[in-house]
């Protein structure tokens, strides 16, 4: 069970872990020992995720996010397995966590008057600069 909150716990059961080669170092023990790991978290179907929590981590996971609703985070970082296994469930948890956060709702505010000013002196001056970059008139 991994816990990520108070009120949220991930079943083992939803949780499938698959250890594959691995790219990384390893010298002649990278050809033989599958130590990266491939974790596989069904979101979709999670009872324990509300539906406002798994709409957040579909956009949070982006590409890690499956076409049947699943998180796949693949770990290659050490040599060792079990400290891969350990770092995938981390970040599972941590990505898991962020998507709880409900974001702040953003207040629009209107320009204030004084910017608005300053912005259309700074463009006519700007003008001006520009129109005396024309031909001379008069000396012809």
């Amino acid at each position: 069970m991994i816990r990520i909150t108070e009120d949220i716990a991930i079943e083992d059961w939803e949780v499938t872990e698959h250890f594959v080669r691995s790219s990384g170092p390893g010298g002649q023990n990278v050809n033989k020992v599958a130590t990266a790991v491939e974790l596989r978290f069904e979101a979709e179907r999670s009872p324990h995720l509300p539906d406002p929590v798994k709409r957040r981590l579909r956009r949070l996971a982006g590409r890690r996010w499956t076409a049947d609703g699943a998180v796949l985070i693949r770990v290659e970082d050490t040599r060792s397995q079990a400290r891969n296994r350990e770092i995938a469930r981390d970040r599972l948890a941590a990505l898991i966590r962020k998507a709880t956060e409900t974001p702040k709702r953003r207040v629009p505010t209107r320009v204030p008057h004084g910017q608005k000013r300053k912005r259309l002196a700074a463009k006519k001056k700007r003008g001006q600069t520009k129109a005396l970059r024309g031909p001379v008139e008069g000396e012809d």
